[in-house]
């Protein structure tokens, strides 16, 4: 695979390529305090709930590294857990982080190391999703995401686009079909661009031009990440993906969801207890800084939706692909 490291750790600072950059430019910013940390995931520089989760660890180990005491690093964990209420793997990693938060001294040596120990196993819970995944993939087909779970979005070679990037290792001809993704066009900037790195075709749609290329191309399967599961199965990922499933469940597209055991919350009962960021209307009224619509005009911005278990025709994880019912099958994820 042909990649340049989304996140990468340089022993007492971190490197974040700036994903509001590409496709055009491929820059990287040094990432020196937690505070550096909290404005990358809360203007999306890094985004992905895998990826977020691990810039999170980083984060709080900077924090060790430059706190005296631990109030001060405490402050900095709530910082770093306040950027984004949905992504799953955020708290995942604060919550391990905070662990090891015990005594009135700061060992910065023993977060640093937890941080990238984190990192370590979201690359390993890639190539495991990719080759569980595959198995699903049929070659000479067409196939459909959304928005971007690829490396970009995870410490390692993605969620979603794992399982193509191991199609493709097998020797797999596949063709994936990526709506643009209002409205910040993760799918149209950043999956297209990973995809043509990596040698697959891709060929990018409009967002409403879903249904209809569902309905007259013969797409073989829908593959898509996640930022949190529920325990029922029920599945919060970008906007977008609630209304994909349905036109899925229409055309009887098979549609996957591919997520590290990191993005289930088995404390939610369902997709109703999820909370859903909103973000700032000028996502929606600008584009890359020029006005797209009256300044005055109303706008609701929700980053996420949920897709019902029911809609789903399997939960792609590294321990193995898990089919309906979710609930009774979800034990999978606590072995």
């Amino acid at each position: 695979m042909i990649w340049a490291e989304t996140i990468k750790w340089c022993g007492d600072y971190a490197k974040l390529i700036d994903q509001r950059k590409l496709p055009h430019e491929e820059v990287y910013l040094d990432i020196r305090t937690a505070e550096d940390m909290y404005a990358a995931i809360k203007n999306m520089t890094i985004r992905g709930a895998p990826a977020i989760g691990v810039a999170a660890g980083y984060g709080i180990a900077l924090a060790a590294l430059n706190s005296k005491n631990k109030k001060s690093l405490e402050e900095k964990i709530a910082l770093i857990e306040s950027t984004r209420p949905t992504a799953h793997n955020l708290f995942y990693a604060v919550n391990r982080m905070r662990k090891l938060v015990e005594k009135d001294t700061v060992d910065a040596s023993a977060f640093v190391a937890e941080a990238i120990k984190i990192h370590e196993e979201d690359k390993r819970l890639s190539d495991l999703l990719g080759e569980n995944g595959s198995k699903l993939i049929k070659d000479n087909s067409l196939y459909m995401t959304i928005c971007n779970a690829g490396a970009l979005a995870t410490g390692g070679i993605g969620t979603a686009l794992a399982v193509f990037y191991k199609a493709k290792e097998e020797g797999k001809d596949i063709t994936v079909f990526v709506p643009e993704t209002r409205p910040i066009l993760q799918g149209a900037r950043l999956t297209t661009w990973e995809l043509k790195k990596n040698g697959i075709k891709s060929v990018l749609i409009v967002d409403s031009a879903i249904s209809h290329i569902l309905k007259t191309e013969n797409v073989s399967g829908i593959f898509t990440g996640a930022d949190r599961i529920a325990r029922n199965g029920d599945t919060a990922n970008k906007i977008g993906t609630y209304s994909l499933s349905l036109s899925a469940k229409e055309n009887s597209v098979p549609f996957y969801v591919v997520a590290p055991s990191t993005t289930f919350d088995l404390t939610l009962k369902g997709g109703k207890d999820i909370p859903i960021e909103e973000r700032s209307k000028e996502e929606v009224t600008e584009f890359m800084g020029l006005p797209t619509a009256p300044i005055d005009i109303a706008v609701k911005n929700p980053a996420f939706d949920v897709t019902p278990h029911k809609l789903i025709s399997g939960i792609v994880t590294e321990k193995g692909i898990i089919y309906p019912p979710f609930e009774a099958n979800m034990g999978v994820i606590q072995c």
